[in-house]
């Protein structure tokens, strides 16, 4: 007899009423039902506390956390690993996207490896209205400290991971890229993953005038990844010419589906 192990889903959100409804739908929406979605809304000021609570009267499953003040997505992912009673723990942001079974598919890799602690899935790629792009992101059967160093393939929305280790190592600060490194630590400390190639997951690209700004916070942020899991200056620069090719190439291969 298969197990049916527990699952606590963390969303943090803040000030996403355009979008949170269809993310809670897509959760809501899982052929895999044993879970508890744990919204942590960190002081939006639009009407994003209003809709969670209206999708908490639907369904049981929901529980709802409301931070006094903003204090970031990071903080906001720990809080909800604290109040979570699972075992295992699945993340996923307010503007992203499931397949239906996407957990499910998930929990039978857990039931087939007793060791496995870590699953994570490829990707495909949304614009903010939904449509669909023709790039999507694959993973490897498993990925090491230095593969991840060259190009973080782990989208946070895809990952299911045993809850003693996000509380080992609780998600550092916004200032640079907290799943990034939370990955990285990880993975330096020997966590057996897995990666499900398949794009179980659709990730929100939101357009932006400041295209080019956001691209240099990103470089700016990634080094300081770097810098927090303890590579030397020459590491850092050795793994940021990686991460440059690799994201150009990556947004230069994202275009629209006709």
């Amino acid at each position: 007899m298969k197990k049916s192990p527990f699952i606590s889903i963390v969303l943090p959100s803040y000030n996403s009423a355009r979008v949170i409804g269809q993310t809670i739908e897509s959760v809501l929406a899982q052929t895999y039902g044993n879970f508890e979605l744990l919204i942590i809304d960190d002081c939006s000021c639009d009407d994003t506390y209003k809709i969670i609570l209206e999708y908490q009267k639907r369904d049981k499953r929901i529980k709802i956390f409301r931070n006094e003040k903003n204090c970031g997505v990071a903080y906001s992912r720990n809080f909800g690993v604290f109040q979570a009673i699972s075992d295992w723990i699945a993340f996923i942001d307010s503007d992203d996207l499931w397949c239906a079974d996407k957990l499910e598919k998930q929990v039978d890799i857990i039931n087939k490896d007793p060791e496995v602690e870590f699953i994570f899935t490829g990707v495909s790629f949304i614009k903010s209205d939904g449509t669909r792009y023709n790039y999507t992101m694959s993973v490897p059967p498993f990925v090491t400290f230095k593969r991840l160093l060259k190009q973080n393939i782990i989208v946070c929305s895809s990952v299911v991971i045993k809850k003693d280790w996000i509380r080992r190592f609780p998600m550092h600060s916004d200032q640079a890229h907290e799943d990034f490194i939370e990955w990285l630590t990880l993975l330096k400390h020997g966590i057996k993953n897995v990666g499900l190639d398949e794009q179980l997951v659709s990730f929100r690209i939101f357009q932006s005038s400041s295209k080019s700004g956001k691209k240099l916070k990103s470089v700016y942020m990634t080094y300081k990844s770097y810098q927090t899991v303890g590579l030397n200056f020459f590491s850092r620069i050795y793994y940021m010419c990686f991460y440059i090719f690799k994201s150009l190439f990556k947004y230069g291969s994202i275009k629209i589906k006709k």
